[in-house]
C-alpha cells in the first residue's frame, strides 16, 4: 500500500514538474495545460515506461510508434484554439493521449488509427478513464472521416509529405488543421493551416521543427 502511495505522489511532483517546464518553455494557454494536468500519461506508456510519463520526451510504444513530447502535444493542441464546442478530427490515435487531451477541451473527438492494436488499445483507455466524448475507428487516416465532416478542426499526429488538401477540404471555412509536413532536407515542419475567403487556397503558418512517424495509408490487422 505504501509503494502505491509513493509511487502516486512520485507522478504527481513528476507532472507538476512537467507543468513548470512547458511555462518554462512559453506556453501560456491555461486550458492545454489544464487538460495535460487531468490526463495520467502513464496510462497511455508501457509499465517498464512509467518513471518517464512525465519527462518531456516523446517515448516508444508498441508497432515502431510513439507518443509524442508533451510540449509538442501542448504545442499542437493550443494551435488549434478551441473553444469548448468544436468537433475535431484526428489522424494517428496511437496510444490514444493526444485524444484524451483534446477530449476536455472540445465537444467530440473524432479519431482514426490504422493499426488494429493500437486502437483497441486505445478504446480501452478512454473506455477506463471515462471518456465519452471520443468516437474512434480503424482506417486510412489519408481520407480522413467524410461521413463526419465538416470538422471544425483537424490535427495529424504523422509527418506528411504535403499539406493533406484532401483533410483540410474536411474543415469549415475558418477551420485549422495543425499538420507536421516533410522539409527539404529529411527534415518536418509543424504548420497550421486554413483556407482563405474563398477556399481557393490554403493559408499556411510555419510554427517549429518536428519528427513525427510517417502519414501511411496501409490498415494493420494483427499482432504481428
Amino acid at each position: 500500500m505504501n509503494g502505491q502511495s509513493n509511487n502516486a505522489e512520485r507522478l504527481f511532483a513528476a507532472k507538476a514538474g512537467l507543468i513548470m517546464t512547458l511555462r518554462g518553455m512559453g506556453m501560456r494557454d491555461t486550458s492545454t495545460l489544464a487538460a495535460i494536468e487531468k490526463t495520467p500519461r502513464e496510462a497511455f506508456i508501457p509499465s517498464a515506461l512509467h518513471q518517464h510519463a512525465y519527462d518531456n520526451v516523446s517515448l516508444p510504444i508498441s508497432h515502431g510508434q510513439t507518443i509524442s513530447q508533451p510540449f509538442i502535444v501542448a504545442l499542437m493542441t493550443a494551435s488549434l484554439e478551441l473553444t469548448g464546442r468544436e468537433r475535431v478530427l484526428e489522424i494517428g490515435t496511437g496510444s490514444g493521449y493526444q485524444a484524451s487531451v483534446l477530449s476536455h477541451l472540445c465537444r467530440r473527438v473524432y479519431t482514426i488509427e490504422r493499426i488494429r492494436p493500437l486502437i483497441v488499445e486505445a478504446e480501452r483507455r478512454f473506455k477506463i478513464l471515462k471518456l465519452m466524448n471520443i468516437t474512434s475507428r480503424l482506417g486510412d487516416g489519408q481520407f480522413g472521416w467524410p461521413e463526419a465532416a465538416p470538422f471544425d478542426r483537424v490535427i495529424v499526429t504523422c509527418g506528411a509529405s504535403e499539406i493533406p488538401l484532401h483533410l483540410l477540404a474536411q474543415i469549415k471555412d475558418d477551420g485549422i488543421m495543425v499538420v507536421p509536413v516533410d522539409s527539404p532536407g529529411g527534415h518536418q515542419k509543424l504548420k497550421k493551416v486554413s483556407w482563405n475567403k474563398d477556399r481557393s487556397a490554403p493559408v499556411v503558418k510555419d510554427m517549429i521543427d518536428v519528427r513525427f512517424v510517417p502519414l501511411l495509408s496501409d490498415v494493420v490487422e494483427d499482432n504481428g
